[in-house]
């Protein structure tokens, strides 16, 4: 043990005096006991510095450890008498072992293991519970939307255009390695989506997105306009997106004879059927496989005037132009019989110009017994090469014309459609004919006519043999 003086003189040394190793002890002799400190005025404390606290915490192990009286007396607080100090330890040069009982200056702490168990478990359980019940509501109604459940009967129309497809190449290869090339139409999935959730047929777009790649939907889908019930799954619903399914829409639509393509195209626009501009398009450029079209080239529209047979048509909403094109040809096609085939190589004549023909019948005859008559005045000015001199053909080049006879200056107009400028049939039909006047072209009357004109009192055409006779009549009519 030390001595008090010997203890303050190396509690207060700084780290640049060397510590004096204390005496040893003698061998059997025992520790002076401490005496008893007693109350006295406090010692003088040295001025403030960080050294002394630092030399108590890194002086070696046998001088920081020290009794509590000693920490006591140095921070000015009071030493209970009844406690004894504890031992010093021994240095490290001293031989005898001395047991000291080293105090643990940690708090005491209460275990925390199992003080929030219940609750802990109970949270986790809430949790879990709540979890579950979100992910199946959830899955409840994603399914309700994919499977149609609990919905009203409830019947939507929707449209989808035929801007909203693409047209893309697919190359497959064949089990022998050749490859076939197909072209795949593809539709916009998120304006068919959108289009759905907007009419009340789903209630979430992304989900019926998400199906739709899954069963590659974009390519089973067609232009056009469909009556959707609500009660329809989303497997329902990609099927009756189809050409050819009673969920089409339908539109009958009646042309009449003598009507032009342009005219045809604008009621089909007008109607809600497909584009003027798709229409313009497929009658250039789509190869339609019949035999009175086999010598006309592709790239322009007109090459169908004439061709597009009027009737009554049931259309879909929305079909595609090509298609409902089809119709008008397929209309033709079964009209015509083996023995016009044989009438056109009597009358040295291909079908397209016996249709020619029969377009300016139907635009000039005023009732069905002058048509053959028509034609045969038709054909004998083209056998004696005669300009037809014919008003309507004339009047191709006006669409919007509605002032009746021909003006001076349409007469000088130049083009292929003047036949007062050109002999011989103009380039295309003039109109759409129909059977009656497809029948006259090919069956005309035997007759020496080479005139005729509109008696405006009866309504019906006068015929004449010789000019004379023609321009006679056309004096005492009211030409304007």
């Amino acid at each position: 043990m030390q001595e008090p003086d010997d203890f303050w003189e190396n509690f207060f040394k700084t780290d640049n005096e060397p510590e004096q190793p204390a005496a040893p002890a003698p061998e059997g002799a025992e520790s002076a006991p401490q005496p008893e400190e007693t109350e006295s005025a406090p010692q003088p404390q040295p001025e403030a510095d960080a050294s002394p606290l630092v030399d108590v915490f890194e002086a070696d192990e046998a001088t920081r450890v020290m009794d509590t009286g000693s920490l006591r007396a140095v921070f000015g607080e009071e030493q209970q008498s009844e406690q004894p100090p504890a031992p010093a330890k021994p240095s490290a040069d001293a031989g005898a072992e001395v047991d000291i009982e080293e105090r643990d200056y940690r708090p005491i702490r209460f275990r925390r293991d199992g003080r929030f168990g219940c609750l802990g478990g109970l949270m986790y359980a809430v949790f879990v519970i709540s979890v579950s019940i979100i992910l199946a509501c959830f899955g409840w109604m994603a399914a309700s939307d994919v499977l149609a459940l609990n919905k009203g009967d409830v019947t939507i129309t929707v449209t989808l255009p035929e801007e909203i497809f693409t047209t893309s190449t697919v190359e497959t290869e064949n089990d022998d390695g050749s490859v076939t090339t197909s072209t795949v139409k593809s539709a916009d999935m998120s304006y068919v989506a959108s289009a759905l959730k907007d009419s009340g047929v789903i209630e979430y777009s992304w989900l019926f997105k998400f199906y739709a790649s899954l069963s590659n939907a974009a390519e089973k889908l067609d232009a056009g306009t469909y009556e959707l019930s609500t009660r329809y799954d989303y497997r329902a619903l990609v099927k009756n997106m189809q050409v050819g399914t009673e969920s089409m829409v339908e539109t009958t639509l009646m042309f009449p004879e003598g009507w032009t393509m342009a005219q045809i195209f604008e009621s089909l626009e007008e109607n809600g059927v497909c584009s003027a501009e798709s229409l313009y398009e497929a009658a250039a450029n789509y190869n339609y496989s019949y035999t009175f079209l086999e010598d006309v080239e592709t790239g322009d529209a007109l090459r169908l005037e004439g061709f597009i047979f009027p009737n009554t048509y049931d259309f879909y909403q929305g079909e595609q132009a090509s298609s409902v094109i089809n119709k008008f040809l397929q209309a033709l096609h079964y009209r015509i019989t083996a023995d016009m085939w044989t009438q056109c190589e009597n009358l040295d004549i291909t079908f397209r110009e016996a249709v020619t023909i029969a377009s300016m019948i139907e635009k000039e005859a005023a009732n069905d017994d002058e048509r053959a008559i028509i034609a045969s005045v038709i054909y004998n000015r083209l056998s004696a090469g005669m300009a037809l001199c014919i008003d309507s053909t004339v009047l191709y080049d006006y669409p919007d014309y509605d002032g009746g006879t021909v003006t001076s200056e349409m007469m000088t107009y130049d083009s292929p459609y003047n036949t007062y400028l050109y002999t011989g049939l103009p380039p295309t039909p003039i109109c759409n004919p129909g059977m009656a006047s497809i029948q006259a072209a090919l069956q005309p009357a035997d007759t020496n006519y080479y005139y005729y004109a509109l008696d405006t009192e009866t309504g019906a055409h006068r015929f004449f043999t010789t000019s004379a006779e023609h321009e006679a009549f056309v004096a005492t009519q009211n030409y304007g």
